[in-house]
């Protein structure tokens, strides 16, 4: 005969119709039990004492199911009693990450044949296989505390134009007083997403809340850590500037966010499933009016009240500010500073002095300008530059060499007029006209000639060359080449003393200078 377990409910209603004087046989047709089981629980109840209506009490009816059951439940059968021989091989392999199937078939190697319902029971009963830590709720916070944030895969949108099906993803929001939830469609899982979609929580909601708890998603978390987590630079900036906390979860710890852990599949299912969603435009809208008209008119299972009136009752009030202008996101890097002494930030060029070629930098772009850092000082601001552009400093060069590079043609002119009136004249001739960088060659040769012949001698000849209109500059070089230089004239170039020259007191030995004649006569 098959084991029943015997309910406290069926003994007490045994008990009922006996004390109001039934016979056994009839207790038994009503209930559906055998007579001789009705027998017996009166039997149980005699011996407990009871005789009247009374004395059937809670405490009576434990003394008469100990009597019932004196095993303390189900008995147990051979194979249970092979687990308890088998118990330390059992517990050493489950100890050792070993399945409990592959468990049972080890044992029938070993000659001993236990089924698997019976194994299995003996583990979870004795050994404690499969049994989950306890946990403890964690209580709700106040009003406006705390949101969390998920973000998972949704549905597919409508074909478009060439009939290809994109998918898109979401960021959900879950406030843990009130589970008010909002939807955000987006591309991708990426800072510029992440900053947007909670902008767009923010204007949701009608206010920020203090603290954001999201998962371990790396547009928002660098590195995971239970006690000290990175935050990328960029959203926490943007949480300084909302005013607003971050306070990411553990890994693989679902427990830090449960109210909306489960939120991915329910969002996937229940707001985008079935539809047929145009493009992210209409996916944000339809996200919207779910959030508001459905789910938020949908008495929760947890708080029993509509998450919509539940927030705006309780929460709507406590919310920080929302923000009234929009948040210009920044996008930080580190380029390296090339031997060009540019840096390229966002497919960009900037200058920087000559001292930081080689050096790897801290670069902030926004929309509006680039800032370098060294080791947390500012050493370089630029306005901001559409991809391909450059932006040029030209104090960051070298003075003679960046005339050239940036095709400063006054310079030059002034360069030359520093050696003469003449000189500078001849050389704003040589400039004129269109594309005047082309022709900047002509001018540093002019200059080398003041150098090697002197300033006047060449100020004289850009005389005669400027009367007769004369603007070749190798000409003028055969000028100067063929022209004597006048008597007493200062030579251009004065050689400077030997450095290492010493004088004659310092050696050793005395100079003599040996006379031609004697050696002569030698």
């Amino acid at each position: 005969m098959p084991y029943r377990e015997v309910t406290m409910f069926e003994v007490k209603e045994v008990l009922r119709l006996w004390l109001t004087g039934a016979a056994k046989k009839r207790i038994a047709a009503q209930l559906g039990l055998d007579p001789r089981t009705v027998r017996h629980y009166v039997k149980a109840a005699v011996a407990a004492g009871i005789t009247t209506a009374a004395d059937v009490t809670d405490e009576r009816l434990v003394t008469v199911m100990a009597t019932l059951r004196p095993g303390g439940g189900r008995p147990h059968g051979d194979t249970w009693s092979e687990c308890q021989r088998q118990r330390s091989f059992i517990e050493s392999s489950l100890r050792n990450d070993v399945r409990l199937s592959k468990v049972r078939r080890l044992l029938v190697r070993r000659g001993v044949r236990i089924p698997y319902p019976t194994l299995h029971r003996f583990a979870v009963e004795q050994l404690g296989f499969g049994r989950r830590a306890v946990t403890i709720a964690v209580a709700d916070c106040g009003p406006g505390e705390e949101v969390q944030l998920d973000t998972g895969w949704m549905t597919l949108l409508a074909p478009d134009t060439e009939g290809r099906r994109r998918r898109f993803r979401a960021w959900i929001f879950t406030p843990v007083r009130s589970r008010y939830r909002f939807v955000y469609p987006c591309w991708r899982e990426v800072i510029a997403s992440a900053i947007e979609a909670c902008e767009a929580a923010w204007t949701f909601y009608g206010g920020i809340f203090q603290v954001l708890i999201p998962d371990n998603t790396k547009a928002i978390v660098v590195e995971a850590d239970p006690l000290a987590a990175r935050i990328t630079p960029e959203f926490l900036e943007y949480a300084q500037a909302r005013g607003f906390q971050i306070d990411p979860t553990r890994k693989r710890r679902a427990q830090d966010k449960a109210r909306v852990e489960r939120a991915v599949a329910t969002v996937r299912d229940d707001c985008f499933g079935g539809e047929v969603l145009l493009d992210l435009e209409h996916a944000r809208r339809h996200a919207r009016h779910w959030c508001e008209h459905e789910y938020g008119m949908r008495r929760h299972t947890r708080t029993q009240r509509l998450p919509r009136e539940h927030f705006e009752t309780e929460e709507c009030t406590a919310l920080l500010p929302a923000p009234t202008a929009p948040f210009d996101i920044p996008t930080w890097s580190d380029p390296k500073v090339a031997r060009d002494q540019y840096a390229q930030v966002a497919k960009a060029l900037y200058s920087l002095p000559t001292r930081w070629v080689g050096r790897t930098l801290r670069a902030r772009a926004d929309s509006v300008t680039v800032r370098f850092y060294h080791h947390g000082e500012l050493i370089k601001a630029h306005p901001r530059q559409p991809p391909g552009g450059r932006s040029t400093d030209p104090s960051d060069f070298p003075a003679e060499k960046s005339a050239y590079a940036l095709r400063d043609v006054h310079f030059l002119e002034r360069q030359a007029a520093r050696h003469g009136e003449a000189i500078g004249r001849f050389a704003t001739r040589l400039l004129e006209g269109p594309l005047p960088w082309t022709r900047m060659r002509r001018v540093y040769a002019l200059i080398g000639l003041a150098k090697r012949y002197g300033d006047e001698r060449l100020e004289q000849a850009c005389v005669t060359a400027l009367a007769a209109d004369l603007l070749d500059v190798r000409r003028l070089e055969r000028m100067l080449q063929l022209s004597p230089p006048r008597p007493g004239a200062v030579p251009a170039r004065i050689l400077p003393l030997a450095r290492y020259l010493r004088p004659a007191s310092q050696y050793a030995l005395p100079l003599h200078h040996p006379d031609p004649k004697g050696e002569a006569d030698s």
